[in-house]
């Protein structure tokens, strides 16, 4: 198959950082060519790829000097794929909603996986005015707000297997809290539920511009107390070690989390999770298997002897058996495949 995958120009594909989007996108596509496909990805010129890229912008907009709004680049972007969009037999975007007026008379081979929340006030007003359009979900529970939307299947994220080894022996003993700092990600309550439970946490978050003050006025206070560290933000290098050697993941959430992305990079590690319940959360995590899922801190600390003593190769386990990035991109495959048959290209005239 000829395949488009059109990724957010915000970061890299993948990100040198923080980026959940971009890094599935990665995943993904370098599945789809291990697998034989033929891929051309649309994304940052920094970007690094085994597919053929084609640079959108010159490096990601979030750290460029020179490029500030992404808008007139996905316009540009937008006009080249209307022109030559007959070179593929699948359009699969993961930005949310640019495309749909270009790409409403190709709807029978554009799919778009929605890899935000859906409980925005104005996004049923979108998808009833495109409802050509095929979406996919990243989990069941990101679909409950806009039950109108023409959602085809949910592809649940995947990592490579190889990607992190798994840490199956005796840890570092701590807690870990990785993504960012926002209120709906709850990093005060990760403190808590450490500090209640006795044991140290370490923190490895990204602070956006946004969140700079929540951040200064409630989580730094809680920074100089005994047994909180603050790494800061990290990359792929350093998860395998700050996830492997942590004797859990809290996740105390307090948002419909599309699907939590942190959750299986812990499990591929063999590290249990413990999250609150909401959005994806009771898809992700098997109940006593991979973590605990829970509604409270009193519950979260009640439950931390339990989650201790969960099995850490059976964690493993179930990230090998459900979230790879090999199932993600079979699973996308069969969609693909369904997309060609009910939308075949013109054949053009015999030669």
């Amino acid at each position: 198959m000829r395949i488009a995958q059109i990724a957010p120009i915000m970061e890299d594909v993948p990100p040198r950082q923080y980026g959940g989007t971009e890094r599935i996108v990665s995943y993904l596509t370098e599945e789809l060519v291990a697998l034989g496909h033929d891929v051309t990805l649309f994304a940052t010129g920094t970007s690094i790829t085994t597919a053929d890229l084609v640079p959108v912008v010159p490096e990601a907009v979030r750290l460029s000097h020179e490029a500030v709004d992404p808008v007139p680049h996905y316009m540009v972007l937008l006009d080249r794929l209307q022109r030559e969009q007959e070179q593929f037999d699948v359009l699969h975007f993961h930005f949310d909603a640019l495309h749909y007026p270009v790409m409403r008379p190709h709807a029978g081979r554009v799919l778009t996986t929605l890899h935000g929340r859906q409980d925005l006030p104005d996004l049923s007003v979108l998808y009833r005015a495109f409802p050509e359009l095929k979406l996919v979900s990243i989990s069941n529970a990101q679909r409950l707000p806009v039950p109108e939307a023409n959602f085809i299947a949910t592809v649940y994220h995947g990592l490579p297997a190889d990607l992190y080894k798994p840490v199956l022996g005796r840890t570092g003993g701590y807690l870990a809290f990785l993504g960012r700092i926002a209120p709906e990600k709850c990093a005060d309550v990760a403190i808590e539920i450490a500090r209640r439970a006795g044991m140290p946490i370490k923190l490895a978050a990204k602070v956006d511009v946004v969140d700079q003050e929540y951040f200064r006025d409630n989580i730094e206070p809680l920074l100089k107390l005994p047994g909180v560290e603050f790494i800061g933000e990290i990359g792929d290098d350093a998860k395998e070690t700050f996830l492997g050697e942590a004797a859990a993941l809290l996740f105390p959430i307090s948002w419909p989390e599309p699907f939590g992305l942190v959750m299986i990079e812990a499990m591929a590690c063999g590290t249990p999770v413990l999250a609150f319940e909401a959005g994806s959360v009771a898809e992700v995590i098997d109940h006593r298997v991979s973590g605990m899922v829970t509604q409270t801190v009193d519950e979260a600390v009640a439950l931390m002897p339990d989650l201790l003593r969960l099995d850490r190769a059976a964690v493993r386990q179930c990230f090998e058996r459900r979230f790879t990035s090999r199932r993600m991109a079979s699973d996308y495959i069969a969609i693909y495949e369904q997309l060609i048959a009910a939308d075949p290209l013109p054949q053009g005239p015999a030669g």
